[in-house]
């Protein structure tokens, strides 16, 4: 055996630790698997002296007398039968196989018998026998001089005389046989278990959400942009109460066929378990469940929505000639009519006409609410909403230094106030509740649309931060943070044609660069170059600035600056050269030839990068190879942007060299010392790094082919339109299935804060553990891009098994009135007693019937037997009965249903078989249920003196 011969704690069968072996045997041909169970146990340094003592009976004989573990509520069925902390079970190994026949089982038994007595083994072993189904065993415990026989009996039908104590007394004494005249006092264990499955006065509270009222905003807690939360159908079923009288000697209490003493109230310990509804439908698992499904469907928007949505209305009926026809036809090009708004317009009306008023799958007012929630700033149709729009865009964040505001990074999904995390949210719900996968096609193909509108009318898109793409985020936000920075560039660029002074201000563009950029508005300089912006000009990258209003600029800037600048090239006389697009000076610093102020100039904004557009770029460069020719072309395509910024720097700084740029740009390439000349002085003499003397570097290169032209003149580092359409085109191809994985990570997002909330008012301590473990795991999954299904599946189920926890948490409180109690004291004793039910397979009522959560239990059980004033009895039981209902006392039948479940243990200790054995240990366990009858009996012999 492995187990020490301490006796055994209370509670030490549910809350310790059992393990198991596993092997396989073969008896006869006949295989068997062979298990040993046992409960680990600290070893003690005892254990060594215990086994000195002399006739010390084997530990599980022991075990049989012991009171501290009678019933546990969790634990193998010979554990709770037989009270042993060791054993080993040999069962056929297949599971059809069964030993039936006796002659099996006792050659069997016989076997097991000679086994342990050659081995001197003194561990319970058991064999089952009949059907698995049975729970059926025998078995035998060998000892020095001693032996146990472990009997069983199991029945469907109860004999009548079993079905009380004195009956089973009398089984008992009889199977002992012991021949002592006085037969030594037989202590009992009983309990009763009662079974409530109507919640009579309680009903469950939650109601699913009403959809009609859905549009007119909050519903049961149900609004666009929330999640639902919570069990649609009670999580609770039923409750058990177990009523133990833990120590009785025969003789203390009467309970015969006529009469009972033992009154549940009356009952020194009271425990109650809940059993909890197989996987109750919550919302909140339902949304997620039935969003996560999106993402297994293979169709593309046109297909869910029926015909393309931008066929012409005539195309059905055009025969295949009129194609040809039309194509050698000269028609005049309608000009006006070639706008994208247009197009997108006549689309919409298209949509319509495809599909009737009845047929589109959103309805308009949840198609108008929605869209008033995600664009709140269209609500204002005034004249001038081309400010009110944009102002909606401008930093509507809370403060990022919220733990939970800034789990956006961590899931790879959206901020919790952002576009694309309301657009998610509306996404579910549609799917849900308004028409499932064509809801989610229809509201997106109208989100599509509301971009266009946006990009052709300069109007900013709300939710998102300004600034290029945060990487952190799911690459739809990515792609919406892009074209918005697409809108902010046109809408500037635009703002300059019209001639309006194009402000260079943070809110202006999107976000400056951080190159010793200096937004000090009170500078005059500023005021000559502002004119115009480099932003002012139009799409196409390929426009020349040989135009006539420009050419008397282009006279004076035209001369080729040499290294230095200064070389007056074909020029006869000296021609001084107009700085251009200056922002303000550097600080003190000075130009080392010239000697005058060194002039910070306008430079583009480096081109913002969504982290697909990265990919693809760094994929061009790795491709290029490691050859001296694809080197340099790498180093010209990375360096575009310089070359932008020293174009910029000598078109505010006539007759700067490439020293002056780099104390600008990169100052730690720009390298002084201090010099003592030939007069003595010491003088401060600087020279440029090593990296930047390298011959034909890149910097070096890229100074002798920039020529002094100022930003609003140069081409363009990022193309906004050709930007926008791509991203336009992006959004135009997702199918529902792909726009649901964008999505997800910001609804198990979404989700994750709506548990953590809920929780909040609980405050459940098993469910923040969870949710740690929820959110690590969820920000290990959605970090990589196509995380596994199955992974996902599994955050889902953690989820919804939350969610599972804190709706029953709420019913047991509605159930125990734990909000309605009063006293201080027994409201935290009954919140308490609600945590444990969730928490333990068990949990003791503090002072049994009379404690505050006895009383309520009291309550709930006489309310439901009010109600049925014939309790439903099974026809077996109506049999047996009628006779027991007598027994019960009055005030327990009206107060309590009959007990669905009887235990009894028998123990005594008497010298069998002879009156000169040695006393040793007999127990006898009995229970009684509506489906069956079972008597386990340990009956132990002494082998020496019989």
């Amino acid at each position: 055996g492995i187990s020490s011969g301490k006796p055994l704690e209370k509670g030490v069968y549910t809350t310790g630790a059992w393990e198991e072996k596993l092997d396989e045997i073969s008896f006869a041909d006949f295989k068997f698997s062979i298990t040993h169970h046992y409960l680990v146990q600290e070893p003690s340094d005892k254990d060594g002296k215990e086994e000195l003592v002399e006739d010390a009976l084997p530990l599980p004989m022991q075990d049989l007398l012991c009171m501290n573990n009678d019933f546990p509520p969790r634990a193998h069925c010979l554990v709770r039968w037989y009270g042993l902390r060791e054993f080993v079970v040999i069962a056929p190994a297949a599971n059809n196989d069964a030993v039936l026949s006796e002659s099996k089982c006792n050659l069997l038994l016989s076997s097991i018998s000679i086994a342990l007595g050659n081995t001197g083994c003194q561990v319970p072993l058991f064999v089952q026998i009949h059907h698995k189904w049975r729970r059926m065993y025998v078995g035998e415990c060998q000892g020095p001089g001693v032996r146990t026989d472990f009997e069983m009996v199991h029945l469907r039908k109860v004999p009548n005389q079993y079905t009380h104590l004195s009956g089973l007394l009398d089984i008992f004494k009889s199977k002992i046989g012991c021949p002592l005249t006085p037969l030594p006092p037989v202590s009992m264990a009983i309990r009763l278990t009662y079974v409530l499955q109507d919640w009579q006065q309680y009903f469950w509270p939650q109601q699913p959400p009403d959809i009609d009222a859905l549009v007119g905003g909050e519903v049961g807690g149900l609004e666009f942009g929330k999640l639902p939360f919570g069990a649609c159908e009670d999580p609770i079923s039923e409750l058990h109460l177990a009523t133990t009288w833990p120590h009785l000697t025969e003789g203390i209490i009467v309970d015969n066929d006529v009469y009972s003493d033992l009154d549940p109230v009356q009952a020194p310990q009271w425990s109650v378990r809940v059993r909890k509804a197989d996987n109750p439908q919550c919302l909140l698992g339902d949304f997620l469940t039935e969003f996560f499904k999106l993402c297994r469907r293979k169709e593309s928007t046109d297909e869910i929505l029926g015909r393309s949505a931008f066929e012409e209305e005539g195309k059905e009926v055009a025969d295949i000639t009129h194609a040809l026809s039309k194509l050698t036809e000269p028609a005049p090009v309608p000009i006006h009519k070639l706008s994208v708004t247009n197009m997108v317009h006549s689309a919409k009306k298209k949509i319509r006409k495809h599909r009737g008023v009845d047929e589109s799958p959103l309805n308009n007012e949840v198609l108008n609410t929605i869209l008033l929630f995600l664009f709140p700033d269209a609500a204002d149709k005034l004249a001038d909403g081309f400010e009110s729009r944009t102002s909606a865009s401008a930093g509507n964040n809370p403060p990022p230094e919220n733990e939970d505001y800034n789990l956006f990074s961590q899931f790879k999904s959206a901020p919790s106030d952002s576009l694309t995390y309301k657009l998610a949210l509306c996404l579910c719900m549609i799917n849900f509740y308004h028409g499932g996968v064509k809801g989610v096609a229809h509201l997106w193909q109208e989100f599509v649309l509301e971009m266009r509108y946006r990009w052709e009318n300069n109007y900013l898109i709300p939710g998102l931060a300004n600034g290029p793409p945060d990487l952190r985020c799911c690459l739809l936000h990515q792609k919406l943070q892009m074209l918005n920075c697409c809108i902010e560039r046109k809408k500037a660029r635009d703002e300059g044609k019209k001639g309006s002074v194009f402000d260079r201000s943070p809110g202006g563009t999107s976000g400056d660069t951080g190159r010793g950029v200096d937004h000090s508005g009170d500078n005059p300089d500023k005021e000559k170059e502002v004119g115009k912006s480099w932003e002012s000009w139009s799409d196409s990258e390929e426009e020349f600035f040989e135009c006539l209003s420009d050419t008397e600029d282009l006279k004076g800037n035209g001369q080729e600056n040499g290294k230095k600048g200064g070389a007056k090239e074909g020029n006869k006389e000296p021609v001084t050269i107009k700085p251009e697009g200056r922002l303000h000076p550097h600080g003190k610093l000075t130009l080392l030839h010239p000697g005058e102020p060194l002039y910070i100039p306008i430079t583009q904004e480096p081109a913002p990068m969504t982290e697909d557009l990265l990919e693809e770029q760094s994929e061009v460069l790795a491709k290029l190879g490691t050859s001296a020719e694809g080197a340099h072309l790498r180093a010209r395509m990375q360096s575009a942007c310089l070359l932008s910024d020293m174009e910029s720097f000598k078109a505010a700084n006539p007759g700067c060299c490439l020293e002056d740029f780099v104390r600008w740009y990169s100052p730690r390439d720009y390298i002084e010392e201090e010099v003592v000349d030939e007069k003595g002085n010491i003088v401060i003499k600087g020279e440029l790094s090593a990296r930047m003397k390298i011959p034909s570097n890149m910097w070096v290169e890229a100074w002798e082919t920039a020529k002094p032209v100022p930003a609003r003149r140069q081409k363009r580092l990022f193309d906004d339109t050709r930007e926008a359409e791509k991203v336009l085109h992006y959004l135009a191809v997702q199918k529902p299935a792909d726009l649901a994985r964008h999505l997800l990570p910001c609804i198990i997002h979404a989700a994750v804060l709506k548990v953590k909330e809920e929780e909040a008012v609980e405050d459940i301590s098993s469910v923040k553990k969870i949710i740690k473990q929820i959110i690590s795991h969820s920000s290990k999954v959605l970090r990589f891009p196509n995380p596994e299904d199955k992974k996902l599946e599994e955050i889902i189920a953690q989820i919804m098994s939350v969610e599972a926890i804190i709706a029953r948490a709420r019913s047991l409180k509605a159930k125990f009135g734990v909000e309605k109690c009063e006293n201080e004291d027994e409201k935290e004793d009954l919140q308490r007693f609600v945590n444990c039910l969730l928490e333990q397979p068990e949990v003791s009522v503090l002072g049994a019937g009379r404690g505050p959560a006895g009383s309520i239990i009291h309550k709930l059980f006489v309310s439901a037997q009010r109600v049925s004033a014939a309790p439903p009895l099974d026809e077996e039981l109506r049999r047996s009965g009628s006779s027991e209902e007598r027994r019960l006392n009055v005030g327990a039948v009206s107060d309590f249903p009959l007990p669905t479940g009887r235990e009894v243990i028998l123990r005594t200790t008497v010298p069998r078989p002879a009156p000169y054995s040695k006393p040793l240990p007999q127990r006898m366990y009995s229970v009684l249920t509506k489906e069956d009858f079972r008597l386990a009996g340990a009956f132990s012999a002494d082998t020496t003196f019989f």
